[in-house]
């Protein structure tokens, strides 16, 4: 198969790695200078697209979306699918897929989970929506990025789901940080207070499996340094998309609220810019009561 393929960044370009590796052609467009193993490099995003029987698009925002949206879409033809795995907001992915829609193709909005040693290992979670017949052209692309793609619902339903499950995961990031510097306070070994809580109650992804203190349960990248494996300010751009879409579903998200607000004074006040998202934890080590 063709496919097109149009944002060749950390997560984009080894996802096209492996469809090329799968003996797909794939034809890629990146605003800067990119070479990817497998990956012929078109002039345009429009020039990616065209004769391609899928395009598949992961880029920064909703903005940046629409805009290549309105250049890629005339030079597609009928029938073929649009495959946006970005991370953007529901009232932009719904309005590209109308324009898709419009333009007699069929479109999938297909934001993924699993960061940036997903797309290398070929395990990502894709989280779909659009119409069954769309989900259906995409899911064998979707088997060869990744382990697991959930059909969520029509177009948009993609993004909530992502929105959705990354609003809970900032939330009980912030709850485990603000737990084990508690504990530390207290007089509570960090590795009693894990072997009691990921087999409690208190069980959560954010403590069992990537946990944010050093030397306590499995590898995560509290362990080194707190280099990134999903960077605070992607949690921030996420958070925010919760809460532009609680807004415009006049949804109560108070804890969602409150996740987004920490995360922009540690982001963009307190030096937490290109630190993993479980570096709240030395960020509450530092803070008392005040």
């Amino acid at each position: 198969m063709k496919i097109g393929f149009i944002g060749l960044g950390n997560m984009g370009a080894p996802m096209a790695a492996n469809l090329a590796k799968a003996g797909h052609e794939v034809v890629g467009f990146d605003m800067t200078d990119v070479a990817v193993e497998g990956v012929s490099m078109a002039g345009s995003g429009a020039e990616a697209a065209s004769g391609a029987k899928v395009v598949i698009t992961m880029l920064p925002n909703g903005q940046i979306l629409r805009a290549v949206a309105n250049e890629m879409i005339p030079a597609m033809a009928q029938g073929s699918a649009l495959v946006d795995c970005s991370t953007v907001d529901v009232d932009s992915a719904r309005a590209v897929a109308e324009q898709a829609s419009a333009a007699g193709l069929l479109s999938v909005d297909a934001p993924v989970s699993g960061g940036i040693g997903g797309a290398a290992a070929g395990t990502l979670t894709f989280m779909a929506g659009g119409t069954a017949e769309a989900f259906a052209k995409a899911e064998p692309l979707f088997d060869i990025m990744g382990q697991k793609a959930v059909h969520c619902g029509e177009a948009g339903a993609g993004q909530a789901a992502k929105i959705c499950n990354n609003m809970i995961l900032g939330v009980t990031m912030i709850a485990t940080c603000e737990a084990f510097a508690l504990a530390d306070k207290l007089g509570l070994d960090r590795q009693k207070m894990f072997d009691v809580v990921s087999t409690s109650s208190g069980y959560s992804w954010t403590m069992n499996a990537y946990c944010p203190a050093p030397g306590v349960g499995p590898q995560s990248p509290a362990d080194n340094g707190y280099q990134p494996g999903f960077a605070a300010e992607l949690m921030l751009k996420d958070l925010r998309l919760s809460q532009q879409a609680a807004e415009s579903a006049d949804a109560d998200t108070p804890m969602g609220q409150a996740a987004t607000a920490l995360y922009e004074q540690f982001v963009e006040g307190e030096g937490g810019q290109g630190m993993d998202f479980s570096a709240m934890l030395p960020r509450f080590e530092k803070r008392g009561r005040g």
